[in-house]
Protein backbone atom coordinates (compact mmCIF):
# COMPACT_ATOMS: atom_id res chain seq x y z
CA UNK A 1 0.00 0.00 0.00
CA UNK A 2 2.85 2.18 0.73
CA UNK A 3 4.42 1.80 -2.45
CA UNK A 4 1.42 2.34 -4.62
CA UNK A 5 1.12 5.68 -2.93
CA UNK A 6 4.53 6.56 -3.53
CA UNK A 7 4.08 5.74 -7.23
CA UNK A 8 0.93 8.33 -7.02
CA UNK A 9 3.23 10.75 -5.43
CA UNK A 10 6.29 10.49 -8.07
CA UNK A 11 3.66 9.82 -11.28
CA UNK A 12 1.37 12.50 -10.57
CA UNK A 13 -0.34 12.42 -14.38
CA UNK A 14 -1.48 8.37 -13.14
CA UNK A 15 -2.92 10.25 -9.85
CA UNK A 16 -4.86 12.36 -12.45
CA UNK A 17 -6.13 9.29 -14.82
CA UNK A 18 -7.20 7.56 -11.60
CA UNK A 19 -9.47 10.54 -10.49
CA UNK A 20 -10.79 11.03 -13.46
CA UNK A 21 -12.25 7.64 -13.79
CA UNK A 22 -13.73 8.05 -9.98
CA UNK A 23 -14.86 10.99 -10.87
CA UNK A 24 -16.39 9.96 -14.14
CA UNK A 25 -17.72 6.48 -11.60
CA UNK A 26 -19.36 8.98 -9.79
CA UNK A 27 -21.21 10.94 -11.97
CA UNK A 28 -22.46 8.14 -14.39
CA UNK A 29 -23.53 6.24 -11.35
CA UNK A 30 -25.37 9.53 -10.09
CA UNK A 31 -26.71 9.41 -13.70
CA UNK A 32 -28.34 6.47 -13.49
CA UNK A 33 -29.79 7.05 -9.83
CA UNK A 34 -31.60 10.63 -11.29
CA UNK A 35 -32.79 9.03 -14.92
CA UNK A 36 -34.33 6.14 -12.49
CA UNK A 37 -35.98 9.10 -10.50
CA UNK A 38 -36.99 11.53 -13.38
CA UNK A 39 -38.91 8.46 -14.50
CA UNK A 40 -40.54 7.63 -11.53
CA UNK A 41 -42.08 11.21 -11.09
CA UNK A 42 -43.28 10.75 -14.39
CA UNK A 43 -45.20 7.14 -14.72
CA UNK A 44 -45.49 5.92 -10.56
CA UNK A 45 -46.69 2.75 -12.18
CA UNK A 46 -44.39 1.46 -14.30
CA UNK A 47 -41.17 1.30 -11.52
CA UNK A 48 -40.84 0.15 -8.26
CA UNK A 49 -40.61 3.17 -6.09
CA UNK A 50 -37.30 1.66 -4.17
CA UNK A 51 -34.38 1.99 -6.17
CA UNK A 52 -32.69 -1.30 -4.34
CA UNK A 53 -34.10 -3.71 -7.48
CA UNK A 54 -31.66 -1.38 -9.79
CA UNK A 55 -28.32 -1.78 -7.82
CA UNK A 56 -26.77 -4.57 -10.01
CA UNK A 57 -27.98 -2.78 -13.09
CA UNK A 58 -26.04 0.58 -11.64
CA UNK A 59 -23.23 -1.76 -10.96
CA UNK A 60 -23.16 -2.84 -14.77
CA UNK A 61 -24.19 0.65 -16.22
CA UNK A 62 -20.99 2.03 -14.34
CA UNK A 63 -18.45 -0.65 -15.25
CA UNK A 64 -20.09 -0.63 -18.56
CA UNK A 65 -19.20 2.97 -19.35
CA UNK A 66 -16.32 3.14 -17.60
CA UNK A 67 -14.81 0.27 -20.02
CA UNK A 68 -16.32 2.34 -23.05
CA UNK A 69 -14.74 5.25 -21.99
CA UNK A 70 -11.21 3.55 -21.78
CA UNK A 71 -11.07 2.15 -25.12
CA UNK A 72 -12.11 5.50 -26.29
CA UNK A 73 -9.12 6.67 -25.34
CA UNK A 74 -10.95 9.02 -22.93
CA UNK A 75 -8.15 8.58 -20.29
CA UNK A 76 -5.30 9.67 -22.80
CA UNK A 77 -5.89 13.05 -22.37
CA UNK A 78 -3.24 15.18 -24.25
CA UNK A 79 -2.13 18.10 -22.92
CA UNK A 80 -3.67 20.82 -25.54
CA UNK A 81 -6.81 18.61 -25.73
CA UNK A 82 -10.20 20.41 -26.83
CA UNK A 83 -13.26 20.47 -24.36
CA UNK A 84 -15.23 20.56 -27.74
CA UNK A 85 -13.45 17.62 -29.42
CA UNK A 86 -14.12 15.87 -25.88
CA UNK A 87 -17.88 16.48 -25.37
CA UNK A 88 -17.76 14.42 -28.92
CA UNK A 89 -16.17 11.81 -27.59
CA UNK A 90 -17.79 11.64 -24.72
CA UNK A 91 -21.65 11.80 -26.35
CA UNK A 92 -20.58 8.69 -28.71
CA UNK A 93 -18.80 6.49 -26.16
CA UNK A 94 -21.72 6.90 -23.63
CA UNK A 95 -24.30 6.26 -26.72
CA UNK A 96 -22.16 3.31 -27.62
CA UNK A 97 -21.64 2.48 -23.93
CA UNK A 98 -25.48 3.05 -23.15
CA UNK A 99 -26.56 0.59 -25.82
CA UNK A 100 -23.95 -1.87 -24.63
CA UNK A 101 -25.30 -2.05 -21.25
CA UNK A 102 -28.60 -2.29 -22.76
CA UNK A 103 -27.79 -5.55 -23.67
CA UNK A 104 -25.86 -6.71 -20.44
CA UNK A 105 -29.65 -6.19 -18.84
CA UNK A 106 -31.54 -7.59 -21.45
CA UNK A 107 -29.18 -10.97 -21.17
CA UNK A 108 -28.76 -10.91 -17.60
CA UNK A 109 -31.91 -9.82 -16.05
CA UNK A 110 -34.35 -10.43 -18.53
CA UNK A 111 -37.51 -8.59 -17.50
CA UNK A 112 -36.35 -8.02 -13.68
CA UNK A 113 -36.38 -5.71 -12.44
CA UNK A 114 -38.31 -3.96 -15.27
CA UNK A 115 -36.76 -0.63 -16.83
CA UNK A 116 -38.50 1.29 -19.68
CA UNK A 117 -36.62 3.30 -22.57
CA UNK A 118 -37.11 6.18 -21.37
CA UNK A 119 -35.40 6.24 -18.41
CA UNK A 120 -32.69 5.15 -20.37
CA UNK A 121 -32.45 8.24 -22.47
CA UNK A 122 -32.84 9.84 -19.03
CA UNK A 123 -29.53 8.02 -17.97
CA UNK A 124 -28.04 8.62 -21.52
CA UNK A 125 -28.63 11.96 -21.31
CA UNK A 126 -27.48 12.74 -17.62
CA UNK A 127 -24.43 10.83 -18.59
CA UNK A 128 -23.08 13.13 -21.21
CA UNK A 129 -24.01 16.57 -19.11
CA UNK A 130 -22.47 15.37 -16.02
CA UNK A 131 -19.38 13.42 -17.22
CA UNK A 132 -18.55 16.61 -19.12
CA UNK A 133 -19.86 18.83 -16.93
CA UNK A 134 -17.10 17.11 -14.11
CA UNK A 135 -14.27 16.64 -16.65
CA UNK A 136 -14.05 20.41 -17.47
CA UNK A 137 -14.02 20.99 -14.17
CA UNK A 138 -11.20 17.96 -13.04
CA UNK A 139 -9.19 19.88 -16.48
CA UNK A 140 -9.17 22.85 -14.79
CA UNK A 141 -7.65 21.45 -11.21
CA UNK A 142 -5.17 19.42 -13.68
CA UNK A 143 -4.40 22.53 -15.73
CA UNK A 144 -3.88 24.30 -11.54
CA UNK A 145 -1.38 21.71 -10.73
CA UNK A 146 0.45 21.81 -13.81
CA UNK A 147 0.82 25.51 -13.49
CA UNK A 148 2.10 24.79 -9.82
CA UNK A 149 4.57 22.34 -11.34
CA UNK A 150 2.87 19.15 -10.12
CA UNK A 151 3.17 16.59 -12.98
CA UNK A 152 5.17 19.11 -15.64
CA UNK A 153 7.06 17.32 -17.72
CA UNK A 154 10.58 18.62 -18.04
CA UNK A 155 11.09 19.61 -21.82
CA UNK A 156 14.19 20.32 -23.70
CA UNK A 157 14.59 22.52 -27.00
CA UNK A 158 17.24 21.35 -29.27
CA UNK A 159 18.12 24.41 -31.84
CA UNK A 160 17.90 28.11 -29.95
CA UNK A 161 16.84 30.05 -33.00
CA UNK A 162 13.36 31.65 -34.06
CA UNK A 163 11.56 28.16 -33.93
CA UNK A 164 12.73 27.21 -30.45
CA UNK A 165 12.14 31.27 -29.24
CA UNK A 166 8.76 30.63 -30.72
CA UNK A 167 8.23 27.23 -29.01
CA UNK A 168 9.62 28.68 -25.76
CA UNK A 169 7.02 31.72 -25.90
CA UNK A 170 4.28 29.12 -26.43
CA UNK A 171 5.29 26.94 -23.47
CA UNK A 172 5.63 30.22 -21.41
CA UNK A 173 2.76 31.31 -22.29
CA UNK A 174 0.61 28.26 -21.42
CA UNK A 175 1.48 27.33 -17.78
CA UNK A 176 -1.28 25.09 -17.46
CA UNK A 177 0.29 22.59 -20.66
CA UNK A 178 2.15 21.97 -17.77
CA UNK A 179 5.85 21.76 -19.56
CA UNK A 180 8.52 23.32 -18.01
CA UNK A 181 11.75 24.21 -20.27
CA UNK A 182 14.70 23.28 -18.38
CA UNK A 183 17.04 24.69 -21.43
CA UNK A 184 18.34 24.94 -24.88
CA UNK A 185 20.68 22.83 -26.31
CA UNK A 186 22.88 24.57 -29.37
CA UNK A 187 26.15 24.83 -31.02
CA UNK A 188 25.93 28.53 -32.20
CA UNK A 189 23.89 30.18 -29.30
CA UNK A 190 25.74 30.91 -25.61
CA UNK A 191 24.29 32.16 -22.11
CA UNK A 192 20.38 32.79 -21.98
CA UNK A 193 17.19 33.27 -23.94
CA UNK A 194 14.06 34.68 -21.67
CA UNK A 195 15.43 33.14 -18.60
CA UNK A 196 16.36 30.17 -19.59
CA UNK A 197 19.78 29.16 -20.28
CA UNK A 198 21.30 27.20 -23.12
CA UNK A 199 22.72 24.42 -21.32
CA UNK A 200 25.72 22.83 -24.23
CA UNK A 201 25.99 22.06 -27.51
CA UNK A 202 24.41 19.06 -29.29
CA UNK A 203 27.18 16.94 -28.78
CA UNK A 204 26.85 17.12 -25.05
CA UNK A 205 22.62 15.97 -25.48
CA UNK A 206 23.45 12.34 -23.83
CA UNK A 207 24.95 13.98 -20.53
CA UNK A 208 22.67 16.98 -20.14
CA UNK A 209 19.45 14.38 -20.84
CA UNK A 210 20.59 12.20 -17.86
CA UNK A 211 21.71 15.08 -15.62
CA UNK A 212 18.55 16.97 -15.80
CA UNK A 213 16.49 14.01 -15.65
CA UNK A 214 14.38 15.71 -19.71
CA UNK A 215 11.22 14.09 -19.70
CA UNK A 216 10.72 15.59 -23.44
CA UNK A 217 12.70 16.72 -26.38
CA UNK A 218 11.21 19.07 -29.15
CA UNK A 219 13.93 19.29 -31.73
CA UNK A 220 13.53 22.52 -33.25
CA UNK A 221 16.28 23.14 -36.40
CA UNK A 222 13.39 23.25 -39.34
CA UNK A 223 16.81 23.75 -41.34
CA UNK A 224 18.80 21.34 -40.27
CA UNK A 225 19.15 18.29 -43.32
CA UNK A 226 17.51 14.65 -42.38
CA UNK A 227 21.03 13.27 -41.49
CA UNK A 228 21.23 16.02 -38.54
CA UNK A 229 18.09 15.19 -37.43
CA UNK A 230 18.62 11.72 -37.04
CA UNK A 231 21.47 12.01 -35.93
CA UNK A 232 19.90 13.90 -32.68
CA UNK A 233 17.10 11.25 -32.81
CA UNK A 234 19.52 9.04 -32.28
CA UNK A 235 21.40 10.70 -29.06
CA UNK A 236 17.72 10.71 -27.42
CA UNK A 237 16.83 7.21 -28.40
CA UNK A 238 19.98 6.35 -25.55
CA UNK A 239 17.43 7.60 -22.96
CA UNK A 240 13.80 6.96 -22.13
CA UNK A 241 12.67 10.44 -23.19
CA UNK A 242 9.86 11.15 -25.62
CA UNK A 243 10.91 13.33 -29.00
CA UNK A 244 8.87 15.60 -31.11
CA UNK A 245 10.16 17.31 -34.10
CA UNK A 246 9.10 20.86 -35.58
CA UNK A 247 8.88 19.72 -39.37
CA UNK A 248 10.62 21.39 -41.91
CA UNK A 249 8.44 20.39 -44.63
CA UNK A 250 5.21 22.12 -42.61
CA UNK A 251 6.21 25.37 -45.15
CA UNK A 252 5.16 22.85 -47.83
CA UNK A 253 2.97 20.36 -46.28
CA UNK A 254 -0.44 21.51 -44.24
CA UNK A 255 -2.77 18.37 -44.60
CA UNK A 256 -2.12 15.16 -42.90
CA UNK A 257 -0.25 13.01 -44.96
CA UNK A 258 -1.73 10.00 -45.71
CA UNK A 259 -0.03 6.77 -48.00
CA UNK A 260 -1.58 5.08 -50.85
CA UNK A 261 -0.60 3.24 -54.02
CA UNK A 262 -0.33 3.23 -57.73
CA UNK A 263 -1.12 -0.38 -58.88
CA UNK A 264 1.51 -1.34 -55.94
CA UNK A 265 3.65 1.30 -55.90
CA UNK A 266 3.55 3.37 -53.10
CA UNK A 267 2.69 6.95 -52.86
CA UNK A 268 2.55 9.70 -50.20
CA UNK A 269 -0.08 12.09 -50.61
CA UNK A 270 0.72 15.42 -49.12
CA UNK A 271 -2.12 17.67 -50.55
CA UNK A 272 -5.65 16.99 -50.98
CA UNK A 273 -8.58 19.75 -51.02
CA UNK A 274 -10.76 19.02 -48.62
CA UNK A 275 -13.50 21.84 -49.59
CA UNK A 276 -14.89 20.40 -53.18
CA UNK A 277 -18.26 19.41 -54.85
CA UNK A 278 -20.98 19.09 -52.29
CA UNK A 279 -18.81 20.27 -49.33
CA UNK A 280 -19.15 23.88 -51.04
CA UNK A 281 -22.83 23.46 -51.17
CA UNK A 282 -22.96 22.26 -47.62
CA UNK A 283 -20.53 25.38 -46.33
CA UNK A 284 -22.53 27.69 -48.48
CA UNK A 285 -25.92 26.73 -46.99
CA UNK A 286 -24.60 26.71 -43.44
CA UNK A 287 -22.87 30.48 -44.02
CA UNK A 288 -26.77 31.45 -45.29
CA UNK A 289 -28.34 29.98 -42.99
CA UNK A 290 -26.25 31.17 -40.23
CA UNK A 291 -25.96 34.37 -41.31
CA UNK A 292 -29.87 35.09 -41.49
CA UNK A 293 -30.33 34.09 -38.27
CA UNK A 294 -27.40 36.04 -36.95
CA UNK A 295 -28.44 39.27 -38.97
CA UNK A 296 -32.25 38.37 -37.15
CA UNK A 297 -31.55 38.41 -33.46
CA UNK A 298 -28.79 41.14 -33.23
CA UNK A 299 -30.94 43.40 -35.65
CA UNK A 300 -31.64 45.08 -32.51
CA UNK A 301 -28.01 45.50 -31.03
CA UNK A 302 -26.55 46.59 -34.35
CA UNK A 303 -29.41 49.58 -34.78
CA UNK A 304 -28.81 50.49 -31.68
CA UNK A 305 -24.57 50.43 -31.67
CA UNK A 306 -25.30 52.50 -35.53
CA UNK A 307 -26.79 55.41 -33.22
CA UNK A 308 -24.03 55.45 -30.66
CA UNK A 309 -21.66 55.22 -33.22
CA UNK A 310 -23.03 58.97 -34.87
CA UNK A 311 -23.43 60.34 -30.88
CA UNK A 312 -19.97 59.07 -30.20
CA UNK A 313 -17.91 60.96 -33.07
CA UNK A 314 -18.61 62.54 -36.15
CA UNK A 315 -18.26 60.46 -39.38
CA UNK A 316 -20.18 57.37 -41.33
CA UNK A 317 -21.68 54.60 -38.94
CA UNK A 318 -20.16 51.99 -41.45
CA UNK A 319 -16.56 51.61 -42.57
CA UNK A 320 -15.86 50.37 -45.76
CA UNK A 321 -12.73 48.47 -47.16
CA UNK A 322 -11.51 46.71 -49.93
CA UNK A 323 -9.94 43.22 -49.10
CA UNK A 324 -8.85 40.27 -51.23
CA UNK A 325 -11.68 37.22 -50.91
CA UNK A 326 -11.80 34.22 -52.92
CA UNK A 327 -9.48 34.02 -56.17
CA UNK A 328 -7.94 37.09 -54.88
CA UNK A 329 -10.64 39.36 -55.90
CA UNK A 330 -11.14 42.41 -54.01
CA UNK A 331 -14.64 42.91 -52.43
CA UNK A 332 -16.03 46.02 -49.96
CA UNK A 333 -15.87 44.79 -46.06
CA UNK A 334 -18.36 46.17 -44.01
CA UNK A 335 -17.35 46.58 -40.15
CA UNK A 336 -19.04 49.32 -37.99
CA UNK A 337 -16.66 52.04 -37.75
CA UNK A 338 -14.55 52.12 -34.34
CA UNK A 339 -11.88 54.58 -35.35
CA UNK A 340 -11.73 58.04 -36.03
CA UNK A 341 -12.30 59.70 -39.39
CA UNK A 342 -9.25 60.47 -40.56
CA UNK A 343 -7.10 57.03 -38.70
CA UNK A 344 -6.07 56.18 -42.57
CA UNK A 345 -4.54 59.73 -43.38
CA UNK A 346 -1.15 58.46 -43.38
CA UNK A 347 -2.14 54.86 -45.30
CA UNK A 348 -2.90 51.70 -44.25
CA UNK A 349 -1.51 50.34 -40.36
CA UNK A 350 -1.92 47.24 -39.08
CA UNK A 351 -4.39 47.73 -35.28
CA UNK A 352 -2.28 47.00 -31.70
CA UNK A 353 -3.05 47.55 -28.33
CA UNK A 354 -4.37 50.93 -27.08
CA UNK A 355 -4.63 52.32 -30.64
CA UNK A 356 -4.77 55.67 -30.62
CA UNK A 357 -6.78 56.03 -33.54
CA UNK A 358 -10.21 54.26 -32.00
CA UNK A 359 -12.47 56.44 -30.63
CA UNK A 360 -13.82 55.78 -27.04
CA UNK A 361 -17.02 53.69 -28.21
CA UNK A 362 -14.86 51.68 -30.77
CA UNK A 363 -12.33 50.21 -27.31
CA UNK A 364 -15.39 48.85 -26.52
CA UNK A 365 -17.02 47.78 -29.75
CA UNK A 366 -13.25 46.48 -30.74
CA UNK A 367 -12.66 44.45 -27.97
CA UNK A 368 -15.98 42.36 -27.74
CA UNK A 369 -15.68 42.01 -31.79
CA UNK A 370 -19.01 43.73 -31.94
CA UNK A 371 -17.16 45.91 -34.62
CA UNK A 372 -17.38 42.68 -37.46
CA UNK A 373 -21.38 42.35 -36.94
CA UNK A 374 -21.80 44.28 -40.38
CA UNK A 375 -19.84 41.26 -41.91
CA UNK A 376 -22.97 38.95 -41.32
CA UNK A 377 -24.23 40.89 -44.41
CA UNK A 378 -20.72 39.84 -46.64
CA UNK A 379 -21.66 36.18 -45.61
CA UNK A 380 -25.15 36.64 -47.21
CA UNK A 381 -24.07 38.41 -50.21
CA UNK A 382 -21.22 35.55 -50.67
CA UNK A 383 -18.48 38.10 -50.61
CA UNK A 384 -17.52 36.11 -47.51
CA UNK A 385 -18.30 32.46 -45.54
CA UNK A 386 -18.55 32.35 -41.83
CA UNK A 387 -15.30 30.71 -41.43
CA UNK A 388 -12.57 31.26 -43.24
CA UNK A 389 -9.02 33.13 -43.81
CA UNK A 390 -9.21 36.43 -42.84
CA UNK A 391 -9.08 38.72 -45.70
CA UNK A 392 -6.24 41.40 -46.20
CA UNK A 393 -6.18 44.85 -48.11
CA UNK A 394 -4.41 44.81 -51.52
CA UNK A 395 -1.85 46.69 -49.82
CA UNK A 396 -0.87 44.06 -47.94
CA UNK A 397 -1.24 40.79 -50.34
CA UNK A 398 1.01 42.53 -52.59
CA UNK A 399 4.05 42.49 -49.93
CA UNK A 400 2.98 38.91 -48.84
CA UNK A 401 2.75 37.07 -51.58
CA UNK A 402 6.52 37.97 -52.55
CA UNK A 403 7.83 36.64 -49.08
CA UNK A 404 5.68 34.38 -47.38
CA UNK A 405 5.58 30.69 -49.10
CA UNK A 406 2.22 29.83 -50.48
CA UNK A 407 0.45 32.84 -49.36
CA UNK A 408 -2.16 33.39 -52.50
CA UNK A 409 -3.36 29.91 -51.54
CA UNK A 410 -5.22 31.10 -48.57
CA UNK A 411 -7.37 32.70 -51.28
CA UNK A 412 -8.73 29.02 -52.60
CA UNK A 413 -11.50 29.52 -50.43
CA UNK A 414 -13.79 32.47 -48.93
CA UNK A 415 -12.70 34.95 -46.68
CA UNK A 416 -14.33 34.12 -43.10
CA UNK A 417 -15.37 35.96 -40.81
CA UNK A 418 -13.20 34.29 -37.95
CA UNK A 419 -11.06 31.40 -38.58
CA UNK A 420 -8.64 29.02 -37.63
CA UNK A 421 -5.90 30.98 -36.73
CA UNK A 422 -8.03 33.85 -35.04
CA UNK A 423 -9.46 31.25 -32.52
CA UNK A 424 -5.69 30.82 -31.84
CA UNK A 425 -4.53 34.21 -31.70
CA UNK A 426 -3.27 35.42 -34.61
CA UNK A 427 -5.15 38.29 -35.55
CA UNK A 428 -3.76 42.03 -35.89
CA UNK A 429 -0.36 42.60 -35.74
CA UNK A 430 1.23 38.92 -35.34
CA UNK A 431 3.32 36.45 -37.61
CA UNK A 432 1.85 36.29 -41.10
CA UNK A 433 3.66 33.13 -41.83
CA UNK A 434 2.38 31.44 -38.71
CA UNK A 435 -1.09 32.95 -39.87
CA UNK A 436 -0.31 31.29 -43.26
CA UNK A 437 0.59 28.10 -41.92
CA UNK A 438 -2.68 27.97 -40.19
CA UNK A 439 -5.32 28.84 -42.67
CA UNK A 440 -3.60 26.27 -45.33
CA UNK A 441 -3.95 23.84 -42.30
CA UNK A 442 -7.95 24.77 -42.21
CA UNK A 443 -8.29 24.71 -46.34
CA UNK A 444 -6.61 21.25 -46.81
CA UNK A 445 -8.71 20.09 -43.67
CA UNK A 446 -11.90 21.61 -43.74
CA UNK A 447 -15.04 19.92 -42.37
CA UNK A 448 -18.33 20.91 -41.08
CA UNK A 449 -17.37 19.70 -37.34
CA UNK A 450 -14.29 22.07 -37.62
CA UNK A 451 -16.33 24.70 -38.56
CA UNK A 452 -18.50 24.28 -35.92
CA UNK A 453 -15.47 24.01 -33.72
CA UNK A 454 -14.28 27.33 -34.37
CA UNK A 455 -17.66 28.88 -34.20
CA UNK A 456 -18.00 27.61 -30.62
CA UNK A 457 -14.44 28.51 -29.85
CA UNK A 458 -14.70 31.92 -31.66
CA UNK A 459 -17.81 33.15 -28.69
CA UNK A 460 -15.70 31.96 -26.00
CA UNK A 461 -12.85 33.81 -26.93
CA UNK A 462 -14.89 36.68 -27.23
CA UNK A 463 -15.64 36.85 -23.47
CA UNK A 464 -12.43 35.82 -22.41
CA UNK A 465 -9.53 36.43 -24.23
CA UNK A 466 -8.89 39.80 -22.78
CA UNK A 467 -6.05 40.65 -25.46
CA UNK A 468 -8.71 41.46 -27.91
CA UNK A 469 -8.51 44.68 -30.10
Amino acid sequence: MVGDKQSLVKNPNLLFRLSLAVLDAILIALAFYLGYRLRLLSAHQNLPYTFTPYLGMAVIYVLTMLTTFFFARLYHRHRTFSHIDEFSKITAASSIGTLIAIAFFSLIFKNEPDYSRLMMVYVWLLTIIFTFIGRTLHARWQRSMYAKGIGASKVLIVGAGEVGRIILQKIMRSPGLGYKVVGFVDDNVNGQIMGVPVLGKVSDLPSILAREAVDEVIIAMPEADHSQILSVIGMCDRSSVAIKVFPDVFQIIASEVSIGDLDGLPLITIRDMAMRGWKLTLKRAMDVIGASIALILLSPLMLLIAILIKLDSPGPVFYVQERMGLDAKPFPMLKFRSMRQDADANGPGWTTPDDPRRTRLGAILRRYSLDELPQFINVLLGHMSLVGPRPEQPYYVEQFRKSIPRYMERHREKAGITGWAQIHGLRGDTSIAERTKYDLWYIENWSLWLDIKIIIKTLVRIFSDRSAY
